[in-house]
């Protein structure tokens, strides 16, 4: 079980990280994990101005609140509540992600997910996907999951074509219920707790805010008690490849990222391989 640290990130955001930290550097394919939540504007509305990312994926998911965006591939508009930006930084992108003051603040959550080195200098893509595309399945066990990417009962997200070929999963599951969803043998898995309290696996309760990693296995399993539980559910294939990291920049090898250093400074970072 991970307890999340503070951290500043961008031009002074306050955040909460999981993954990325000394206790847990690094879940393959998984990168990092932060969680912004506050309602003073003045731990977020600095935000993220235009900054650089190559080869990985961030996934933006906000829970309520407002971030505005653009990026060098011509992207630009506002996610909001419930929303999703899965952007596939490949060969090279630059973005800005500025957080707005809105009454009631800001919650969400950032995920880095590694691209293998097939594909670490691909063409640059963004899937935004809104609230109202993003399917919720009401369960026998009384949870209701937003499926994000990945299938529960048959309902498949609207993410598509990552090559990890994750899972992302909101869960809430009301007091005396109970959830299960079947994993992948093989694959990594993890739950970030981040309201209420739960038993995964049959163990101690967890409350928020905790990340537990799974071992291998084919299901995880949830049940609470007297008290709700909502969780973020994540899982993917692991690449088993070496990494290379520097700040914005996820390669593997360390001559890849003194190119991108390189690119950055000559003004060729951008990418601008064959359509």
């Amino acid at each position: 079980m991970i307890v999340p640290q503070p951290v500043i990130e961008g031009a002074g955001v306050k955040l909460k990280r999981s993954i990325g930290t000394r206790a847990l550097d690094y879940l393959d394919p998984f990168l990092l994990l932060d969680h912004f939540a506050s309602n003073d504007p003045a731990d977020y509305q600095a935000g993220f101005p235009f900054h650089p990312h190559r080869g990985i994926e961030t996934v933006t998911y906000l829970l309520w609140g407002q971030v505005d965006h653009r990026d060098s591939i011509g992207n630009a508009g506002s996610i909001g509540a419930g929303d999703v930006q899965w952007m596939t930084a490949g060969g090279g992108i630059m973005h800005e992600e500025m957080p707005q003051p809105r009454p009631g603040g800001i919650n969400g959550f950032q995920l880095w997910v590694n691209l293998p080195a097939k594909l670490k200098m691909t063409r640059p893509r963004y899937q935004g996907v809104l609230a109202k595309e993003i399917p919720e399945v009401q369960l026998s066990g009384g949870a209701g999951v937003r499926v994000i990417t990945g299938s529960v009962g048959g309902v498949h997200g609207p993410v598509k074509g990552i090559a990890a070929n994750p899972a992302y999963l909101d869960v809430s599951l009301p007091a005396g219920s109970s959830f299960t969803d079947q994993i992948t043998r093989g694959q990594t898995a993890f739950a970030y707790v981040f309201d209420g309290e739960a038993s995964f696996g049959g163990g101690e309760k967890v409350s928020h805010t905790r990340l537990i990693v799974f071992g291998d296995g084919d299901y995880v399993n949830v049940t609470t008690t007297d008290r709700p539980v909502r969780f973020l559910l994540v899982s993917g294939n692991p690449l088993n490849e070496p990494i290379a990291r520097y700040g914005p920049f996820v390669m593997n090898t360390r001559q890849e990222i003194e190119q991108a250093l390189r690119d950055l400074r000559e003004g060729t970072f951008v990418w601008s391989g064959p359509e």
